[in-house]
């Protein structure tokens, strides 16, 4: 037979308080616009920016969705290597790790969700794009291409 004990009061709020913080930690995405470039065409989005060391933890994870003009730019607000992964993240993406001139240096393509296998640039980057999967092949986005935000100079 289960036994339950009755928690103090005291306790029981702290822990709902404990409970809301926890579930209210994820920071709220601010939404831009930003262009891709391409030999044949320019492509626009919306997007979600990951400016801050938690929205860009929080990243899409726990997400089952992604309309097909949507998409979430990293700002690492640095140039560096940066490697990704896909935590959490159920929608498959394709990744487009671009330089600070908005130059796009290598392309992930087809990330499998949940996978945690360490997914790098190419070089040192400003930013990272995460796009639906299929996006880079379907608008023959490539390496090379440009991405027009104003975080790229």
């Amino acid at each position: 037979m289960l036994k339950c004990r009755l928690l103090p009061p005291l306790a029981m709020v702290l822990g709902l308080w404990a409970l809301s913080l926890s579930a209210n930690a994820a920071e709220p995405f601010r939404w831009d616009r930003l262009t891709i470039v391409t030999a044949t065409a320019e492509h626009g989005f919306r997007v979600e920016v990951a400016e801050t060391p938690c929205q860009r933890s929080q990243g899409l994870q726990h997400r089952w969705t992604m309309d097909s003009d949507a998409g979430m730019l990293f700002d690492f607000q640095t140039v560096e290597p940066v490697t990704m992964w896909m935590k959490n993240t159920y929608v498959p993406l394709d990744m487009l790790f671009i330089a600070a001139d908005g130059r796009i240096l290598n392309i992930a393509r087809d990330t499998a969700p949940l996978d945690l296998t360490p997914i790098p640039s190419a070089g040192l980057v400003r930013g990272v794009l995460e796009i639906r999967a299929g996006t880079a092949v379907k608008l023959g986005i490539k390496a090379g291409d440009r991405v027009s935000h104003r975080i790229f100079q």
